[in-house]
């Protein structure tokens, strides 16, 4: 088991098998020494965890505990690629989006359950570069959407 693993274990947490695609992509490309994750979904054993809008059908809590997952389901898009996410230098870039009503600001602290995680696993080299976007919907009415950009400490 990997040090980062062991961190997850540590705070209650493991890897989940890598999201299908629900439409035509892959979960994650690797060039040079960067993986790019597509956007993951809340989802935990192949089932979407809630659906709705931020600050309407889901709270701002458990919409930043969705974010925790969709962090999750990305990092096991990294590890489907590169083997051992102990070779994950830098978490680069998370780009989040959050399905809002109409009047739900607080989507930087919903994705903060996507950050934060990737602070307490990586330690600084969890620091990022983050986008937190408000939008209408998400595929399948997922209240959360979260993509990330790693470095990795060799290229392939």
């Amino acid at each position: 088991m990997s040090k980062v693993e062991e961190r997850l274990a540590a705070l209650g947490l493991s890897l989940p098998d890598v999201a299908p695609p629900v439409a035509a992509y892959v979960p994650a490309v690797r060039t040079g020494h960067h993986v790019l994750t597509s956007g993951q979904l809340p989802m935990v054993a192949g089932k979407l965890q809630h659906t709705g809008k931020v600050g309407a059908e889901v709270t701002p809590e458990q919409a930043k505990d969705l974010a925790r997952i969709c962090a999750l389901n990305a990092l096991a898009a990294v590890k489907s690629l590169v083997g051992d996410l102990d070779r994950v230098a830098q978490v680069v870039k998370v780009v989040g989006f959050v399905a809002s009503a109409s009047d739900f600001t607080g989507q930087p602290a919903v994705l903060n359950g996507a950050s934060e995680l990737f602070g307490e696993v990586f330690g600084e080299a969890g620091v990022h570069a983050r986008s937190a976007v408000g939008v209408a919907v998400l595929p399948l009415d997922a209240p959360v959407e979260v993509e990330i950009m790693v470095r990795v400490t060799d290229p392939s």
